[in-house]
């Protein structure tokens, strides 16, 4: 059987018109049998990498925040973000979306794929499948050590009677009279990178965080042990806690290459500031609480004004080579700060610059270069009146020197492999220590004579049947 041209392109016509109205359904299809949209594995990470440095409740910009489902589905001051099975009505797709998206802000776009993730999630309804945070750790039930963990912050109380010292998801108090431990202070954030306390000892505040899951700043009431606030900010582990002279604001530094400035009585985010090109592990106020001064893996030491957030000045030379910066102390009563890391070299520098810059970059602020130390610098501390300073390095020693004329005091052997963290007591009689093995060491300050050790934190028989939770050593 024959069949005309004319035929055959009504024929033609007819399938292709089929073929295209069936598309659609054959795309649904496909789409049906691809794996739901996980919100919890799939689209959280996304928006902790791209967009939880401008939308958290610190700094929601626009009212928009993206930490919780709860928040995110709340919307901003735009509109509702997601609208469940109406991608095209939702606020975040079309956000992210475009030749020029909106978001994130000053960084790489979404990639299409990642924009088809969010859509799809939406399309299927946008549910939470965040799985219920199981949590039997706190008082009187507290993490269980088979082996010790890394020391990373040490801070003696302004009084001297407590002995504030890490531990994995707990701080550990102890009385230093005898060194028994009278308290553990059990928060969410599995490390603890830093503690200090108020200049009137009644708050102790720590910065840590869980990595790649959020950085956290808590605030201890010292009379009651009790926690007073817990406040979320960045995606990852915060370092370099500080308290302003009056106590009312807290900065610290983040792995988003910025440095935060909360108010401590509402938590708002005064200041974000992001002119750091790497990570910042470290921050100190100026004596009358004005600026604040930031270090950190891009060798800077940046100058900043508190009330406005201006950038003032690189204190140091950071194109000297010396390498970044891990830890900072302010002088406690000058406005000086004391900076070490990668070059072995303390340096102490004023913060504010009295000779202009030259076409050189001459490191005019530096007051003093001091000796080598045997390995990294991790940990720097000054005595209650600024006459002496101590340092811990990655060689396992720790040193004492005279501040003014840089005269090495005392020699300790702080832990085998690294001192990672050192306290002066109020009094400037005792120095403690604490690092890789885990143990604090008690030094005296004026002969280096070793005066008491102890483990960080308490060690359970291996293989104890009621252990509720076992930490290795590396946390």
């Amino acid at each position: 059987m024959k069949i005309s041209r004319s035929r055959f392109t009504i024929y033609l016509g007819v399938y292709l018109l089929c073929l295209v109205a069936l598309i659609p359904f054959a795309t649904a299809d496909q789409h049906a049998t691809d794996p739901t949209i996980s919100y919890h594995s799939e689209i959280v990470p996304i928006l902790k990498r791209s967009c939880q440095g401008c939308h958290h409740p610190g700094d929601p910009n626009g009212d928009l925040i993206v930490t919780t489902y709860a928040d995110l589905k709340r919307g901003g001051m735009a509109g509702d973000a997601i609208v469940p099975g109406k991608p095209d009505e939702s606020l975040l797709i079309e956000l992210i979306s475009g030749d020029e998206p909106a978001m994130p802000q000053n960084q790489e776009p979404l990639s299409a794929e990642e924009v088809e993730l969010f859509r799809r999630w939406i399309l299927e309804g946008a549910h939470d499948d965040t799985p219920a945070e199981v949590d039997d750790m706190g008082e009187g039930n507290y993490p269980t050590y088979t082996v010790p963990p890394v020391v990373t912050a040490l801070a003696y109380s302004p009084d001297g009677s407590t002995l504030a010292v890490s531990g994995f998801r707990e701080i550990l108090l102890y009385d230093t009279t005898n060194f028994e431990l009278k308290a553990r202070l059990v928060g969410k954030a599995h490390r603890i990178e830093s503690l200090m306390y108020t200049a009137d000892g009644k708050i102790l505040g720590m910065a840590g965080g869980s990595p790649a899951q959020f950085g956290e700043v808590q605030l201890w009431d010292t009379a009651t042990n009790t926690l007073i606030k817990a406040i979320r900010s960045s995606y990852d582990t915060v370092y370099g806690l500080s308290f302003s002279p009056d106590a009312s604001r807290i900065a610290f530094g983040c792995s988003d290459q910025t440095v935060r400035v909360l108010s401590v009585e509402d938590e708002k985010e005064l200041i974000k500031f992001d002119n750091h090109s790497d990570w910042v592990f470290g921050t100190i106020f100026s004596t009358d609480g004005s600026h604040f001064v930031s270090c950190g893996r891009d060798t800077a030491l940046k100058l900043v004004e508190v009330d406005t957030g201006s950038f003032v000045d690189d204190i140091n030379s950071s194109n000297k080579g010396y390498g970044e910066i891990n830890t900072i102390a302010r002088h406690p009563t000058q406005d000086q700060v004391l900076s070490a890391g990668e070059d072995r070299i303390p340096r102490l520098y004023k913060i504010f610059r009295e000779i202009r810059r030259d076409v050189g970059n001459t490191d005019f602020n530096l007051i003093q270069a001091y000796e080598a130390q045997s390995g990294t610098i991790e940990g720097i501390a000054f005595s209650a009146d600024g006459s002496r300073f101590a340092t811990g390095s990655g060689g396992g020693e720790a040193r004492i020197y005279n501040t003014e004329d840089g005269k090495r005091l005392a020699s300790m052997q702080g832990d085998a492999v690294g001192v990672f963290a050192v306290s002066f007591h109020p009094n400037g009689t005792q120095l403690a220590t604490g690092g890789f093995d885990g143990k604090i060491r008690i030094f005296d300050a004026a002969t280096g004579k070793l005066l008491n050790a102890f483990m960080s934190v308490p060690i359970e028989p291996a293989g104890s049947e009621d252990v509720a939770l076992v930490v290795s050593g590396m946390t």
